[in-house]
């Protein structure tokens, strides 16, 4: 019986060592440590280290200055082309059809309409329509715009020295009171436009009315108002290019304080309200 068992130990002991795998086969070979994924590099950022050449410049023909400046620099060379009997179609026979149709026709609603695209802009804001900017950056915009404009209007008139159609003086060319119903318009239009196109159709019509009547009563040339329109346009669109506060925000004013555009005594202001 011993020798039985002795032999079947031996027998067990043969065949473990033919049919086991050996340590050095069982043992896990050492893996690599996985690297873990980067969650912070940004999308600008090359992960392999190789830096990412710069965004190709668009031409210049595409940049904002010249996309802002093609509509007022027509209507300018329109304007400038076509004063006193120059041009297809001269100032000179504009202002004989328009007193064809309006002979005896005069109002004085010019002096006041030029300023209503900013009564419109202070109603929509009170009426709590969201503009794109705070008011802080608007009257900022607003005033350099201004200051651009009437430095322009004043300027060419004392260049150009053109007589009115009503022989008043020689300070015809360019209209200054078309060149403020555009500017303001042009704030309405840039203030309003992702809100609806139409605030900023209302103030353009207010401001062509401007440029109308102006000639109806025989204050200005057709070349005159339209020069006045693109010089008050492009007025406004290098107020917004050349501002560079941070869009969006919050003006640093006293708590409780706000400013709004007024009309007393017939003339237009600036109104700031306090609540404590």
């Amino acid at each position: 019986m011993r020798a039985f068992v002795s032999r079947s130990l031996v027998g067990l002991a043969l065949w473990l060592s033919v049919f086991t795998p050996s340590l050095a086969q069982i043992t896990p070979a050492p893996t690599t440590p996985i690297t873990p994924a980067d969650t912070i590099t940004r999308p600008y950022e090359n992960p392999n280290g190789i830096p990412t050449p710069p965004a190709a410049r668009p031409p210049w023909y595409k940049g904002k200055l010249v996309r802002a400046s093609i509509v007022p620099a027509i209507l300018i060379t329109y304007g400038a082309t076509t004063i006193n009997g120059n041009g297809l179609y001269s100032s000179y026979q504009a202002n004989r059809d328009i007193h064809k149709l309006f002979p005896t026709f005069r109002t004085r609603a010019d002096d006041i309409l030029i300023f209503a695209p900013y009564l419109e802009l202070g109603a929509v804001l009170l009426a709590g329509v969201e503009s794109r900017d705070d008011n802080l950056n608007i009257g900022l915009v607003i005033l350099k715009s201004e200051a651009i404009m009437l430095s322009s209007v004043f300027a060419l008139k004392n260049l150009t020295k053109i007589r009115r159609p009503d022989n008043s003086d020689m300070l015809s060319f360019p209209s200054g009171h078309t060149a403020q119903a555009f500017l303001a318009a042009s704030i309405v239009h840039n203030e309003f436009r992702h809100k609806s196109q139409w605030y900023g159709i209302g103030a353009y019509t207010i401001a062509t009315s401007v440029a109308a009547l102006r000639m109806i009563n025989s204050k200005h040339w057709q070349s005159d108002v339209v020069a006045g329109a693109g010089i008050g346009i492009l007025s406004a669109h290098i107020g917004y290019l050349t501002h560079r506060n941070r869009w969006g925000r919050k003006p640093i004013l006293p708590k409780g304080m706000s400013f709004s555009p007024t009309w007393q005594y017939n003339a237009p202001g600036l109104g700031m309200v306090w609540q404590l």
